[in-house]
């Protein structure tokens, strides 16, 4: 305890100012036992909402005491009120299932047996235009805000995650009868959940968009092939579709993009480097920083970030959430040294790769090796830069 409180207080002190830290982690963590069985509990109607929103606020609140102790300089509620990361916040925007396999919702238990391998794709069932109707996240933020003195992260989906589950063909199978309807409300849905988390004080916000890395993949491009969709000008509809919601943010929120292929239950859903996208995703996406997966050869080299601009940093996500094997603190920072031939350190930070519970279920690892994980960060980063 003593060791961890002297590294919150050395971190405090040299510590940047704004987003991105040094010592990042994307948002997720593991759900404690008793809040997985109070949601259960609360499925089969044995307990109430209320009962169930307390059994959440209980387990955010150490969540967050974990992060305080840990060192880092921003906290998020580790999204313990979400099923996934993704389905909680479009469910919200209609009737809309982001997380269909043959069509079947997928189950939370889905990949606990396979970590490590190759998962299905899950694909979206849109039955309603999308129209965002009330604030999504307002009141994780000021959960957050009321009960930690860090800097609040909420964490989003990307506004382009809902048509790569399906692309055109789910999109106009029952709710809509064009494409750019269906952008323009989009677009709209974002951009007003962005200026409600602002009114209520909110100034960090990850965007989590994964098609961008998964564009790499040849088999993920052969998929898009077979539903109708060419990867390579999807892309440049993705970047215009997010470059509008980002010219319209409110000013003076720090907004960064997560990318990653894939995270549920250890398994992943696409592999390839950022060589086919990094120039249009570095220099045509107006994105200050990125969250990049670089735990596995599955993410190819460094190489790629030589195109980033020198006014944008890069969070490399070194360390997996996936596998529950402690990385060597002297491999990681060779790591680092490898990236500064292509990005000044200056411009870097380090985070695991994605987090530790994209679904509620979570990655095969305990909670003890998660906060070994963090710790690790953390520690990393006053190693080579002086502050998390």
């Amino acid at each position: 305890m003593a060791e961890e409180a002297a590294l919150q207080s050395a971190s405090r002190e040299a510590a940047p100012r704004e987003p991105p830290f040094r010592a990042e982690h994307v948002g997720s963590l593991l759900r404690p036992k008793t809040l997985l069985d109070a949601r259960a509990a609360f499925a089969q109607s044995k307990i109430t909402r209320a009962e169930l929103t307390a059994a959440e606020d209980a387990a955010i609140r150490d969540a967050i005491a974990l992060q305080q102790r840990l060192g880092f300089r921003f906290v998020t509620d580790g999204e313990f009120r979400r099923r996934s990361y993704h389905s909680f916040f479009y469910r919200q925007l209609g009737d809309i299932t982001i997380d269909v396999v043959d069509g079947a919702p997928i189950s939370g238990a889905d990949g606990k047996d396979s970590a490590d391998t190759r998962g299905a794709q899950p694909e979206a069932l849109i039955m309603s235009r999308v129209q965002w109707t009330h604030p999504i996240n307002v009141d994780d933020f000021k959960f957050l805000k009321a009960n930690s003195d860090l800097v609040p992260k909420i964490t989003i989906p990307g506004p382009c995650a809902l048509h790569f589950r399906g692309g055109d063909r789910a999109v106009l199978a029952h709710a809509y009868r064009d494409i750019d309807t269906f952008w323009s409300d989009t677009v709209e849905a974002f951009i007003a959940e962005l200026n409600a988390l602002a009114a209520a004080g909110c100034r960090y916000v990850q965007v989590d968009e994964t098609a961008f890395a998964k564009f790499g993949d040849p088999a993920v491009q052969a998929k898009l092939k077979a539903r109708g969709d060419d990867w390579d000008t999807l892309i440049d509809t993705y970047i215009a579709v997010t470059n509008t919601v980002l010219r319209a943010a409110p000013a003076g929120m720090r907004i960064g993009m997560h990318l990653c292929r894939g995270n549920r239950g250890g398994q992943w859903h696409a592999e390839g480097s950022y060589d086919s996208v990094a120039d249009r995703l570095f220099n045509a996406l107006d994105i200050p920083f990125y969250f990049l997966e670089y735990d596995t050869p599955r993410a190819g080299t460094f190489t790629p970030l030589r195109l980033v601009p020198s006014d944008k940093t890069v969070i490399l996500g070194l360390v997996s959430s996936k596998l529950p094997v402690l990385e060597h603190k002297d491999a990681l920072r060779a790591r680092i040294d490898d990236a500064t031939r292509f990005v000044d350190l200056d411009r870097l930070a380090i985070s695991p790769q994605c987090g530790f519970a994209s679904i509620d279920s979570g990655n095969p690892l305990t909670a003890e090796i998660q906060a070994q994980k963090l710790r690790l960060v953390v520690e990393l980063a006053r190693d080579i830069w002086g502050s998390s």
